[in-house]
């Protein structure tokens, strides 16, 4: 497969789907709001995004499965998947409030190898395929050179669903901001890693995550220079719902704090 070309493809239909959303945003109300489940929100627009996003990515390698968060497509248990968030950052666009984004993944197996994110507001394309570089916008991108935690920002997000960690949590809400730079939560898990990707955050940690919310910024982040795990310092961060990503030099000490926080073992 030609992955710069696939790449250039995804990166194309990225932005339609964004203009979509972002013209779609213009007129969206309250009352188009659904729930999923407690604090779990979809749109018509996050349904009509995947549908786009399934058809035109479906033109671009005819055997892929798909791995979408509105449950559009098939999964192809084998080989090759399209991992989508169509409107990563929902409770964002439903309020009118950024970032929100389009993620796209391409996966072989457990191995993603090309990754888009599509920041709407800002015009922001974060991309990379296997054995490129991470770009924003056609520029070279990288992550930070920080050495330490406390001379970092670090992104994280909130849980809105499961609360039966929210203890431990807390406790690395205090702990960061008390010993780094500060701590944001942007809302969009995709855009979180993006920043991660080039340099705006030094690091990122969060539960409850699904596959489609990290599969293409991950990618990004590890093409940029970054490096990855699991709570548990592993690698089943795709799948097993929880990701730190960091610049890579302060991984190590990174981990150790979030672990000691957490109280993982």
């Amino acid at each position: 497969m030609d992955l710069e070309k696939i790449c250039r493809q995804v990166i194309v239909i990225a932005k339609q789907t964004g203009d979509y959303i972002r013209n779609e945003r213009l007129s969206f109300s309250s009352s188009m709001i659904e729930s999923k489940g407690f604090h779990d929100y979809v749109s018509y627009v996050d349904k009509q995004a995947e549908e786009i996003l399934v058809k035109e990515l479906g033109r671009i390698v005819p055997d892929a499965g798909f791995i979408a968060e509105e449950g559009t497509g098939e999964k192809n248990m084998e080989g090759l998947n399209w991992i989508i968030d169509p409107l990563d950052g929902t409770t964002n666009f439903i309020h009118g409030l950024p970032p929100f984004s389009v993620s796209i993944g391409l996966a072989d197996g457990k191995k993603v190898i090309v990754g888009v994110v599509y920041e709407i507001n800002l015009g922001e394309c974060f991309y990379s395929w296997e054995g490129a570089p991470a770009y924003m916008n056609d520029t070279k991108i990288s992550v930070s050179d920080t050495r330490h935690v406390r001379d970092s920002l670090i992104a994280t997000g909130f849980p809105y669903t499961d609360f039966s960690h929210m203890d431990p949590y807390m406790s690395t809400f205090r702990f960061f901001m008390e010993n780094s730079h500060g701590l944001r939560r942007l809302g969009s898990a995709a855009v979180d890693l993006a920043y991660v990707a080039c340099g705006r955050f030094d690091a990122f940690y969060e539960q409850g995550l699904s596959s489609w919310d990290v599969a293409a910024g991950a990618f990004i982040v590890r093409q940029a220079g970054g490096r990855l795990s699991d709570f548990n310092g592993g690698d089943d961060f795709l799948f097993g719902g929880e990701l730190i990503a960091t610049n890579g030099i302060l991984f190590g000490e990174f981990l150790s704090m979030v672990q000691q926080c957490m109280k993982t073992d």
